[in-house]
């Protein structure tokens, strides 16, 4: 580790600012860099100029450690660092790079501070501060909560020129032309009399150099990729079909694999008998593993067969076997015992709800995330080291569970991340990667690829949590003037973080996500979260959450606005209290030229706004009740990002995360019946079909002094949006997803 007086060529220091809660752990620790991870694998003439530039002769790699699934993380990572490196996007490769604390992600601080102390505020901040130093500690390597923008934004462009400004050093010692008078250009360091010299010629000086720091950030107006249109860097490779993935991932010498679990997830093994499976051609062996057993073969498919062919007795599964018992835990968990937090209550509500009283309850459903790509991964262990490949947003996890389960030390076990097809939170987890490291365990030296069937997928999914909220309000003289909600859903992250052996601290903030802290000033308002126990076990999905609160918060306010006899986008504006989300409303009133929720016989309009993942989103969504059922014509988005880094992947984005909630509210959802899944395919759980796509319009806004994400806030205002206009155009109130249940789509 460097001294704090020098920093060595091997270390750089990102994202490091001093930070009022940095004293907790230690401010000089704090602000100390990690080595640089990719000194450790140098080739000969390769230079690792900092964590993200790597230089041969053959070119410049960036490396972009944020997973992609399919959202363009490795593009717009890349593009960041190119911006201040000087280098042209046709130039450059992009890799993962090796799993390391190195890259934590210091934008995930937000989150972990809500578990320390829940709320804004002086105490807030402390934390936020406290977490993103124990952030940086732990090593947190982790793609999720929408923070690839904001947690790069930043530290990408100031690694790309750091690496800038040591280039033109290594020119300044080769040429002895003062750095003063070098410029760069596409890869290249210009010399005053137009001389170039390419990167790749500068790199073996550059590898003797230590990293120049603290170089100020180009002004926006210097800006040649950031609020441009690009074309993202594998989009040649996904529109001519030859994109590898996880699935295609091949190692010389491996078997294949697939996994027999118990049907209940998380259920046990009793007993089985394999030997059917094992009398088939291809099959190679019939292995115990948590939980089930895996079947070894010389193809995917006959290891899938095979798997058929095993006769087993399960034990049951250890939540309610059917989905009555499911609401009705949820329905008990409304009492003071189960309170997790309540982290808003304004006014006097008990006061305020007197008279005539308006109340209504409201349901989401349990979600697959359902990629489109089966989980796969492949592992070999041998007796010192262990080598992975797979597509993963937790590569640090994979590290660790491994080291744990084999007793291989955890910096001799190898990941290397794969792209993946698909995500939805569902790379969050990594029991394929366990599974195939205990059958890899069994066959020492053998490369095992773990494959798992779709129905085995989705059977075996964690899947979205299940959710109830109940509503109570008041409205006077025209306006909403009291609401008090309260929400019941088991903890997500208990759930997801018990699976990495990790406790959760404290209140779990995402059970009043996407409700508490909206930016409505209804006189009395109050949020209230209950904790649900003993439920099916659930993950992390697309806007966690706020995905199901979003639904519940808006939707108590239509009704309460509809009581009042508002219209439902004027009736949000008098009540916004953010400039920034006023904004945003307008918008979409602009964009839509909103004049009402029925604009014409037939036809109906919804409106919502949700604030998540630090982005107000709003949406208006427009239908027609034809003959054969409600018809989604058309869908206007507006969100506030701070800045748009790729208009293009943007407007991808939000179109993306529409059509996935509006699939999700009409048609989709988990039950259970004798504790297994009903739903195993796409047959029977479908999303939105082709032809039921809407016309999306979209407009990102740019007001904010911060850069966020827009993963994920284009999920939470759909589905209220969605049944605001059904409501207008049919008087059907809907209360419960999936929709379909209630009414038809064409």
């Amino acid at each position: 580790m460097a001294s704090i007086g020098k920093i060595a060529r091997r270390t750089f220091l990102i994202g490091s600012a001093a930070i009022a809660g940095g004293v907790a752990f230690g401010v000089w620790r704090y602000k100390t860099p990690y080595d640089n991870p990719l000194e450790s694998d140098l080739a000969e003439g390769e230079a690792a100029l900092t964590p993200y530039v790597k230089i041969d002769a053959n070119g410049v790699t960036l490396i972009t450690p944020r997973a992609d699934k399919g959202q363009g993380a490795y593009h717009v990572q890349a593009a960041l660092i190119a911006e201040e490196l000087d280098v042209d996007l046709d130039q450059i490769r992009v890799d993962p790079g090796p799993p390391d604390r190195a890259y934590w992600n210091t934008a995930l601080s937000a989150e972990a501070a809500d578990f320390m102390s829940p709320g804004e505020g002086v105490m807030n901040r402390l934390a936020g501060g406290a977490a993103d130093a124990m952030m940086k500690f732990i090593g947190l390597q982790i793609t999720g909560g929408s923070t690839t923008v904001p947690d790069g934004f930043t530290k990408l462009r100031q690694a790309g020129a750091s690496a800038r400004e040591t280039l033109k050093l290594a020119a300044s010692e080769q040429t002895g032309t003062p750095v003063a008078q070098l410029t760069t250009k596409s890869g290249q360091v210009i010399l005053p009399d137009g001389t170039a010299l390419p990167f790749t010629e500068l790199a073996a000086i550059a590898a003797t150099l230590d990293p120049v720091q603290d170089v100020a950030l180009r002004d926006p107006s210097q800006w040649r990729y950031i609020g441009k249109p690009m074309q993202r860097l594998d989009i040649v490779a996904k529109s001519t079909g030859t994109q590898d993935y996880g699935i295609d991932a091949h190692v010389p010498g491996m078997v294949h694999a697939t996994v027999l679990l118990n049907p209940a997830q998380t259920g046990s093994l009793r007993d089985y008998d394999a030997t059917d499976a094992l009398n088939m051609r291809g099959v190679k062996a019939v292995l115990p593993i948590t939980g089930g057993l895996g079947i070894v073969a010389d193809n995917t498919w006959r290891a899938f067969q095979a798997a058929q062919a095993i006769k087993a007795e399960w034990g049951p599964a250890p939540f309610p076997a059917d989905m009555q018992d499911h609401w009705k835990r949820l329905s008990d968990s409304f009492t003071d015992g189960a309170q997790d937090s309540r982290k808003r209550d304004d006014g006097d509500v008990e006061a305020a709800l007197t008279g005539d009283v308006i109340e209504a309850e409201y349901r989401a459903p349990y979600l697959a995330h359902a990629p489109l790509e089966p989980i796969s991964a492949i592992v070999r262990v041998d007796d010192d080291a262990v080598e992975v490949w797979t597509g993963t947003q937790i590569p640090r996890f994979i590290q660790a569970n491994i080291a744990r389960i084999t007793g291989v030390d955890a910096d001799k076990v190898t990941v290397h991340v794969l792209m993946m097809g698909g995500s939805f939170g569902h790379r969050l987890e990594d029991e394929v990667v366990k599974q195939a490291t205990e059958i890899a365990m069994q066959m020492k030296g053998t490369p095992v690829k773990l494959t798992y069937s779709r129905e085995e997928d989705m059977m075996h999914d964690f899947p979205r949590q299940i959710a109830m909220a109940r509503a109570r309000g008041k409205v006077e003289g025209g306006k909403v003037t009291a609401l008090d909600l309260g929400i019941a859903m088991p903890s997500v992250m208990a759930s997801q973080m018990g699976r990495q052996s990790l406790s959760a601290p404290g209140p779990d903030s995402q059970i009043v996500a996407g409700a508490w802290d909206q930016p409505f000033a209804i006189p009395n308002k109050r949020v209230t979260g209950y904790r649900a126990e003993g439920l099916a076990p659930i993950s992390s999905w697309r806007s966690v959450g706020a995905s199901s609160n979003g639904f519940f918060y808006n939707a108590a306010l239509d009704e309460l606005i509809h009581a009042a006899g508002a219209d439902p986008l004027q009736e949000r504006l008098r009540l916004c209290d953010d400039d920034r989300a006023r904004k945003v409303l307008e918008a979409v009133a602009e964009m839509s030229s909103w004049d009402g929720p029925t604009p014409s016989e037939g036809k109906g309009r919804g409106v919502a706004l949700t604030y998540s993942f630090g982005v107000h989103c709003a949406e208006v969504v427009e239908v027609t009740n034809t003959p054969d059922g409600i018809r989604i014509d058309t869908v206007w988005t507006a969100a506030e990002v701070g800045t748009v880094v790729d208009p293009v992947n943007f407007e991808n984005l939000v179109q993306g995360g529409v059509i996935f909630a509006l699939g999700h509210a009409m048609n989709c959802e988990i039950t259970y019946t004798d504790g297994v899944a009903d739903q195993w395919n796409f047959d029977s759980y479908p999303g939105m079909r082709l032809n039921q796509v809407p016309q999306i319009e979209i407009r990102g806004l740019e007001n904010g002094d911060t850069v966020h994400g827009i993963g994920e806030p284009p999920v939470p205002p759909a589905a209220p949006a969605l049944a605001g206009a059904i409501f207008a155009a049919t008087g059907t109130r809907l209360r419960e997803m999936p929709f379909n249940k209630f009414v038809d789509f064409v």
